[in-house]
C-alpha cells in the first residue's frame, strides 16, 4: 500500500484529497497547522494525522523523523493569503504568504528527500491568480506563479521523484462560505470568466492530484484546472 501525506489535509481541498486517497486504498497521513483538525479527519479515514506547520521547519522535520519508514507521495496545499495593494504591505504577512506556497514546500522536500521512494512524487498547489494579474492580487498572483517554477527546478533537484504542480481556478471547496451571500455571486463571475461557462468543483482539482500521483511519465509540470480562465478574453 503506498503512503501518501497531504499537508493542508484538514480543510478544503487539501480534506477532498485525503478522503479520495483513503478511498483509493492508499495509506493516508493527514498533516495539518492544528492537530486537533487533523485528527477529526483521520479518525473519519482511519489514517494517521501529525503536526505540520509550514511556517515551523521543526514540525516538518519531527513529522519526517515519525514517517522515516518512508513515504510514496507528499502533496502540500498550504497557504496563507495576504491580499493586499503594494502599499499595504505587511513584511511578517509577506514572509508568511511566501513560505506556506514556496519556502515551506522547499522545507518539506529538505527533509523528506531521504524518505520519498524513487516512484514517488510531490504534488504542490498553485492557483490561476498567478497568471490573471489584478489590484491586490500581488502577493497570492506572485506566490502562485512561483510555484510553477518551483516545481520545474524542484523536479530536477530530487529527480527520479516527479515534482508536479496543480493550479485550481475558483473551487466550491467550502473556503467561500464565509462570504455568506457574496459566495454565489463570487461563484458566477468565476464561471462567466472561464471557457467552460462553470466554477470549479472539489472533484476536479482532485482528479488532476490523484492523476499526477500515477503520471510517471509527467514530471516538472503545472496542470492547470480552471476552465480555460487564462485563456479568457474580456
Amino acid at each position: 500500500m503506498e503512503r501518501i501525506l497531504v499537508i493542508g489535509g484538514a480543510r478544503a481541498l487539501g480534506a477532498a484529497v485525503a478522503r479520495r486517497a483513503a478511498k483509493d486504498g492508499y495509506d493516508v497521513v493527514v498533516g495539518a497547522r492544528g492537530l486537533a483538525a487533523a485528527e477529526t479527519v483521520a479518525a473519519e479515514l482511519g489514517a494517521t494525522a501529525l503536526r505540520i506547520d509550514l511556517q515551523d521547519e521543526s514540525t516538518i522535520a519531527a513529522a519526517a523523523a515519525r514517517l522515516a519508514d518512508g513515504v510514496d507521495h507528499v502533496v502540500t496545499t498550504g497557504s496563507a493569503p495576504h491580499d493586499v495593494r503594494a502599499a499595504e504591505l505587511d513584511h511578517e504577512k509577506l514572509v508568511g504568504a511566501f513560505t506556506a506556497k514556496v519556502l515551506g514546500p522547499m522545507l518539506v522536500a529538505k527533509h523528506f528527500a531521504p524518505l520519498l521512494r524513487p516512484h514517488g512524487s510531490m504534488v504542490l498547489f498553485s492557483g490561476v491568480v498567478g497568471w490573471r494579474p489584478g489590484p491586490g492580487s500581488l502577493v497570492k498572483g506572485t506566490t502562485n506563479g512561483a510555484v510553477a517554477h518551483l516545481a520545474r527546478h524542484l523536479a530536477a533537484d530530487l529527480a527520479p521523484v516527479r515534482v508536479n504542480a496543480v493550479s485550481p481556478g475558483v473551487v466550491d471547496s467550502g473556503a467561500w462560505d464565509r462570504l455568506g451571500a457574496g459566495k454565489a455571486a463570487l461563484l458566477g463571475r468565476s464561471a462567466a470568466g472561464t471557457l467552460v461557462g462553470r466554477h470549479g468543483e472539489p472533484d476536479d482539482v482532485v482528479d488532476a492530484v490523484m492523476w499526477l500521483l500515477r503520471a510517471g511519465f509527467v514530471s516538472g509540470e503545472t496542470i492547470h484546472v480552471e476552465g480555460g480562465a487564462r485563456h479568457k478574453v474580456g
